[in-house]
Protein backbone atom coordinates (compact mmCIF):
# COMPACT_ATOMS: atom_id res chain seq x y z
CA UNK A 1 0.00 0.00 0.00
CA UNK A 2 1.52 3.13 -1.04
CA UNK A 3 1.71 6.08 1.74
CA UNK A 4 2.17 8.96 -0.95
CA UNK A 5 -0.22 11.47 -0.21
CA UNK A 6 -1.74 13.03 -3.92
CA UNK A 7 -0.95 16.77 -3.94
CA UNK A 8 -3.96 17.03 -6.70
CA UNK A 9 -6.83 19.13 -5.91
CA UNK A 10 -10.24 17.44 -4.57
CA UNK A 11 -12.88 18.32 -7.56
CA UNK A 12 -16.48 18.17 -6.49
CA UNK A 13 -19.52 19.31 -9.61
CA UNK A 14 -22.55 21.03 -8.38
CA UNK A 15 -25.82 19.89 -10.19
CA UNK A 16 -25.54 21.68 -13.60
CA UNK A 17 -21.94 19.72 -13.75
CA UNK A 18 -19.55 22.62 -12.78
CA UNK A 19 -16.73 21.60 -11.25
CA UNK A 20 -15.51 23.26 -7.80
CA UNK A 21 -12.09 22.71 -5.93
CA UNK A 22 -12.34 21.76 -2.48
CA UNK A 23 -10.65 24.21 -0.58
CA UNK A 24 -8.99 23.31 2.82
CA UNK A 25 -10.84 25.27 5.93
CA UNK A 26 -7.39 26.15 6.99
CA UNK A 27 -7.11 28.35 3.92
CA UNK A 28 -10.16 29.44 3.22
CA UNK A 29 -10.17 32.97 3.25
CA UNK A 30 -14.18 33.74 2.87
CA UNK A 31 -14.83 31.33 5.59
CA UNK A 32 -11.86 32.57 7.62
CA UNK A 33 -13.08 36.70 6.90
CA UNK A 34 -17.21 35.53 7.21
CA UNK A 35 -16.65 33.77 10.70
CA UNK A 36 -14.86 36.68 11.97
CA UNK A 37 -17.45 39.51 10.93
CA UNK A 38 -20.28 37.07 12.50
CA UNK A 39 -18.08 37.33 15.80
CA UNK A 40 -17.62 41.05 15.37
CA UNK A 41 -21.49 41.57 14.89
CA UNK A 42 -21.89 40.14 18.38
CA UNK A 43 -19.44 42.52 19.91
CA UNK A 44 -21.61 45.17 18.19
CA UNK A 45 -24.66 44.14 19.87
CA UNK A 46 -23.59 43.88 22.98
CA UNK A 47 -21.64 47.59 23.11
CA UNK A 48 -24.98 48.65 21.18
CA UNK A 49 -27.07 47.21 23.62
CA UNK A 50 -24.90 49.19 26.47
CA UNK A 51 -25.16 52.34 24.74
CA UNK A 52 -28.90 51.89 24.21
CA UNK A 53 -29.24 51.66 28.15
CA UNK A 54 -27.03 54.53 28.88
CA UNK A 55 -29.56 56.89 26.40
CA UNK A 56 -32.57 55.79 28.32
CA UNK A 57 -31.04 56.36 31.75
CA UNK A 58 -29.83 59.68 29.83
CA UNK A 59 -32.98 60.73 29.09
CA UNK A 60 -34.21 60.39 32.51
CA UNK A 61 -31.99 61.60 34.36
CA UNK A 62 -30.45 64.41 32.44
CA UNK A 63 -29.45 66.63 34.93
CA UNK A 64 -27.20 64.23 37.18
CA UNK A 65 -25.54 62.68 33.75
CA UNK A 66 -24.60 66.09 32.64
CA UNK A 67 -23.48 67.21 36.30
CA UNK A 68 -21.57 63.29 36.30
CA UNK A 69 -20.04 64.11 33.04
CA UNK A 70 -18.01 67.04 34.27
CA UNK A 71 -16.27 65.47 36.79
CA UNK A 72 -14.51 63.23 34.72
CA UNK A 73 -10.67 64.41 33.00
CA UNK A 74 -11.82 65.58 29.15
CA UNK A 75 -7.69 65.83 28.53
CA UNK A 76 -7.07 62.27 29.45
CA UNK A 77 -9.98 60.59 27.67
CA UNK A 78 -9.17 63.16 24.64
CA UNK A 79 -5.56 62.33 24.86
CA UNK A 80 -6.73 58.28 24.88
CA UNK A 81 -9.30 59.26 21.93
CA UNK A 82 -6.14 60.64 19.95
CA UNK A 83 -4.03 57.21 20.77
CA UNK A 84 -6.39 55.26 19.91
CA UNK A 85 -6.90 56.77 16.61
CA UNK A 86 -3.23 56.96 16.16
CA UNK A 87 -2.68 52.83 17.18
CA UNK A 88 -5.58 52.22 14.60
CA UNK A 89 -3.50 53.67 11.54
CA UNK A 90 -0.57 51.65 12.84
CA UNK A 91 -2.49 48.55 12.60
CA UNK A 92 -3.75 49.57 9.15
CA UNK A 93 -0.04 50.07 8.07
CA UNK A 94 1.40 47.17 9.52
CA UNK A 95 -1.18 45.46 7.16
CA UNK A 96 -0.36 47.35 3.58
CA UNK A 97 3.22 46.99 4.71
CA UNK A 98 2.67 43.09 5.19
CA UNK A 99 0.80 42.80 1.98
CA UNK A 100 3.38 44.51 0.16
CA UNK A 101 6.13 42.11 1.12
CA UNK A 102 7.82 44.00 4.20
CA UNK A 103 7.50 41.80 7.07
CA UNK A 104 9.83 43.46 9.32
CA UNK A 105 8.09 46.65 8.70
CA UNK A 106 4.87 45.56 9.37
CA UNK A 107 6.09 43.88 12.67
CA UNK A 108 7.52 47.35 13.67
CA UNK A 109 3.84 48.93 12.99
CA UNK A 110 2.39 46.39 15.43
CA UNK A 111 4.40 47.12 18.06
CA UNK A 112 3.92 50.40 17.99
CA UNK A 113 0.46 49.61 18.04
CA UNK A 114 1.13 47.49 21.09
CA UNK A 115 3.23 50.81 22.45
CA UNK A 116 0.03 53.09 22.32
CA UNK A 117 -2.49 50.73 23.58
CA UNK A 118 -0.34 49.84 26.68
CA UNK A 119 -0.59 53.72 27.30
CA UNK A 120 -3.68 54.06 26.93
CA UNK A 121 -4.45 51.43 29.35
CA UNK A 122 -2.10 53.65 31.67
CA UNK A 123 -3.72 56.52 30.98
CA UNK A 124 -7.13 54.40 31.93
CA UNK A 125 -5.72 53.79 35.20
CA UNK A 126 -4.54 56.94 36.37
CA UNK A 127 -8.46 58.04 35.64
CA UNK A 128 -9.75 55.39 37.49
CA UNK A 129 -7.07 55.74 40.63
CA UNK A 130 -8.27 59.08 41.07
CA UNK A 131 -11.93 58.17 41.05
CA UNK A 132 -11.52 55.66 43.73
CA UNK A 133 -9.42 57.32 45.93
CA UNK A 134 -12.24 59.89 45.84
CA UNK A 135 -14.41 56.95 46.64
CA UNK A 136 -16.46 56.93 43.04
CA UNK A 137 -16.42 53.29 42.32
CA UNK A 138 -19.51 50.84 41.75
CA UNK A 139 -20.60 49.76 45.38
CA UNK A 140 -19.09 52.36 47.57
CA UNK A 141 -20.55 54.53 50.34
CA UNK A 142 -19.59 57.69 48.86
CA UNK A 143 -21.68 56.38 45.64
CA UNK A 144 -24.24 55.42 47.25
CA UNK A 145 -25.05 58.31 49.29
CA UNK A 146 -25.33 60.52 46.06
CA UNK A 147 -28.60 60.77 43.56
CA UNK A 148 -29.78 57.42 41.78
CA UNK A 149 -28.92 59.29 37.99
CA UNK A 150 -24.90 59.83 39.65
CA UNK A 151 -24.64 56.22 40.53
CA UNK A 152 -26.38 54.69 37.28
CA UNK A 153 -23.70 57.01 35.35
CA UNK A 154 -20.63 56.04 37.43
CA UNK A 155 -21.80 52.44 36.89
CA UNK A 156 -22.26 52.28 33.44
CA UNK A 157 -19.10 54.51 32.94
CA UNK A 158 -17.23 51.58 35.30
CA UNK A 159 -18.47 48.66 33.21
CA UNK A 160 -18.21 49.82 29.95
CA UNK A 161 -14.97 51.48 30.20
CA UNK A 162 -14.20 48.16 31.90
CA UNK A 163 -15.37 46.40 28.90
CA UNK A 164 -13.84 47.96 26.47
CA UNK A 165 -9.91 47.58 28.25
CA UNK A 166 -10.97 44.49 28.93
CA UNK A 167 -10.83 44.21 24.88
CA UNK A 168 -7.39 46.17 24.60
CA UNK A 169 -5.97 43.78 26.89
CA UNK A 170 -7.49 40.82 24.47
CA UNK A 171 -6.49 42.84 21.69
CA UNK A 172 -2.62 43.36 22.90
CA UNK A 173 -2.54 39.98 23.27
CA UNK A 174 -3.80 38.73 20.03
CA UNK A 175 -0.72 40.88 18.85
CA UNK A 176 1.81 39.53 20.26
CA UNK A 177 0.38 36.24 18.70
CA UNK A 178 0.30 37.64 15.29
CA UNK A 179 3.94 38.82 15.82
CA UNK A 180 4.93 35.12 16.71
CA UNK A 181 3.01 33.99 13.31
CA UNK A 182 4.64 36.66 10.84
CA UNK A 183 7.95 35.08 12.62
CA UNK A 184 7.44 31.85 12.05
CA UNK A 185 6.21 32.59 8.75
CA UNK A 186 2.56 31.42 9.05
CA UNK A 187 1.48 34.94 7.98
CA UNK A 188 2.88 36.40 4.83
CA UNK A 189 2.24 38.78 2.01
CA UNK A 190 -0.08 36.08 0.43
CA UNK A 191 -1.95 34.31 3.69
CA UNK A 192 -2.78 37.57 5.83
CA UNK A 193 -6.36 36.70 6.79
CA UNK A 194 -4.97 36.40 10.59
CA UNK A 195 -3.59 40.14 10.53
CA UNK A 196 -6.39 41.43 8.30
CA UNK A 197 -8.93 40.13 10.94
CA UNK A 198 -7.02 41.39 14.15
CA UNK A 199 -6.93 44.62 12.05
CA UNK A 200 -10.73 44.51 11.84
CA UNK A 201 -10.94 43.81 15.65
CA UNK A 202 -8.71 46.61 16.26
CA UNK A 203 -11.42 49.29 14.18
CA UNK A 204 -14.27 48.29 16.58
CA UNK A 205 -12.00 48.61 19.55
CA UNK A 206 -10.96 52.29 18.45
CA UNK A 207 -14.51 52.78 17.37
CA UNK A 208 -16.18 51.91 20.24
CA UNK A 209 -13.89 54.27 22.28
CA UNK A 210 -14.90 56.89 19.47
CA UNK A 211 -18.63 57.02 21.14
CA UNK A 212 -17.73 56.57 24.71
CA UNK A 213 -15.55 58.68 24.44
CA UNK A 214 -18.49 61.72 23.85
CA UNK A 215 -21.17 60.39 25.83
CA UNK A 216 -19.33 59.86 29.28
CA UNK A 217 -17.07 63.22 28.90
CA UNK A 218 -18.79 65.79 26.20
CA UNK A 219 -22.69 65.81 27.55
CA UNK A 220 -21.97 68.37 30.40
Amino acid sequence: MSNTVSTEPEIIYDKQGNPHEVVDFNNDYEGAKLGFWLFLFTEIMIFGAMFLVFGFYLFQNTPEFMQSSGELNRVLGGTNTFILLLSALCMGLSLVKLRNGQPNTSKKFIWATIVLATIFLVIKYIEWSHEIHLGIYPGSPTLNEMENGTKLFFGLYFTMTGLHGLHIIIGIGVMFWVLALINSGKITSTDFVVLENTALYWDLVHLVWVFVFPIFYLIY
